[in-house]
């Protein structure tokens, strides 16, 4: 994961609220919470209600995660995540996140997708077109 921690580098910015079940019982959000801020920024970057990044009958699967804890979250407040696509392979993306809480960083995520055909359940390659709107989300 890159050591640069600044919140340029990530042009994709979503918000989640932190919820009072998401504590612990050390009153902390708990870590496998993480995950779940992780996955609303990728779902807010690859969603999008009128542009599909993936290919007609396949949906994102998430193959790998990695994640670096860096502070604490705490109740209430609200966190950012910011995501940015480090590379576009045959049928993959990798996609590396911050989040903030605050100016704090809380940590730093990588992710690897693979398009995965719905009715084969194998990974499918990108087509030329949406291989382009990838490449286009990463100037």
């Amino acid at each position: 994961m890159s050591p640069l921690i600044s919140a340029e580098n990530y042009p994709f910015w979503t918000m989640d609220k932190v919820r009072y079940g998401d504590t612990d019982k050390l009153g902390h959000v708990n870590n496998a919470v993480f995950s779940t801020f992780l996955e609303t920024g990728r779902v807010d970057l690859l969603c999008h209600p009128t542009e599909a990044f993936n290919d007609p009958g396949t949906a994102y699967v998430l193959a790998r995660l990695a994640f670096d804890f860096r502070n604490e979250i705490a109740w209430p407040g609200e966190v950012r995540i910011g995501t940015r696509i480090l590379a576009i392979g045959r049928s993959s993306l990798k996609l590396e996140q911050i989040i903030l809480q605050g100016e704090r960083c809380a940590g730093i995520g990588e992710t690897t997708l693979v398009q995965m055909n719905e009715t084969t359940r194998k990974s499918q390659s990108f087509s030329d077109e949406t291989r382009k709107k990838l490449e286009n989300l990463m100037r």
